[in-house]
């Protein structure tokens, strides 16, 4: 949502069409305002907003299958990064531009950097570039700015956000990297952005990494394997639903 009011700023300045899109994944008692929130202010500043869900798109809701993974935050990600950019890339959209701040980056960093997954370093940054004529490259407008002054900006600005943590979100790791930092600021003013300026440093080297994408076997969306991660988790949830008991 803040993305938008900041994107719809800069359409006094630039000229380009802005379409917001919403992704209800399914979680009972914790989207509805979210998605109500995205409603009125994509009514507010006059923006065409595309709605979609986890159910209608993939054919089930997160708390259906939540269980069958380790963490919720598995198929979550591979299913809402699937629904953006197939929407996008529906729509003509030139850029996907998502609301991830400096917290959620340094976050993204250290999960990646605690897995030893360094190749995932070149997918992070403000921009991607091109790398598949069917994989929509993101922006982020907010990503060196903290997530206390991204919540701030919205309160001064009486914007209506959705704030509620999603109930999945203790289980990950990510939820665990978040309390550290948080902690460690605290105790260490400056910790979050000094982690930010060494990130910085390693993007210049990792953003030369090439990155050759397939087009996935089943869906045909880019993958770098044969097969893309959300036709993988979706024939896992249908195996685990033949063997057990589905409602219809």
């Amino acid at each position: 949502v803040l993305t938008l009011h900041a994107l719809k700023r800069y359409q006094e300045f630039l000229d380009f069409d802005l379409v917001a899109i919403s992704v209800d994944e399914g979680i009972k008692g914790y989207r509805s305002h979210g998605i109500d929130a995205a409603v009125n202010n994509a009514k507010d500043l006059g923006v065409e907003l595309i709605q979609k869900s986890f159910y209608e798109d993939e054919g089930f809701a997160l708390d259906d299958i939540y269980s069958d993974f380790k963490s919720a935050c598995i198929p979550c990600g591979v299913f809402r990064r699937n629904i953006l950019n197939k929407t996008a890339y529906d729509v003509g959209a030139d850029k996907i531009a998502t609301g991830h701040n400096l917290d959620d980056e340094i976050q993204s960093f250290l999960m990646s950097f605690a897995r030893g997954d360094t190749i995932k370093f070149s997918k992070f940054g403000p921009e991607l570039d091109v790398i598949h004529p069917k994989l929509v490259p993101r922006i982020k407008p907010l990503w060196n700015t903290p997530e206390k002054d991204v919540g701030l900006w919205a309160v001064l600005n009486n914007i209506d956000i959705h704030l509620e943590e999603c109930p999945y979100s203790h289980l990950s790791l990510r939820a665990k990297i978040k309390e550290f930092l948080n902690v460690n600021e605290d105790k260490y003013p400056g910790l979050k952005n000094n982690i930010m300026e060494s990130f910085k440093k390693i993007l210049v080297f990792e953003n030369d990494i090439s990155t050759n994408l397939n087009e996935c076997e089943i869906c045909g969306e880019p993958t770098s394997s044969n097969i893309c991660k959300a036709c993988e988790i979706k024939e896992l949830v249908s195996h685990d639903c033949e063997s057990h008991v589905c409602d219809e």
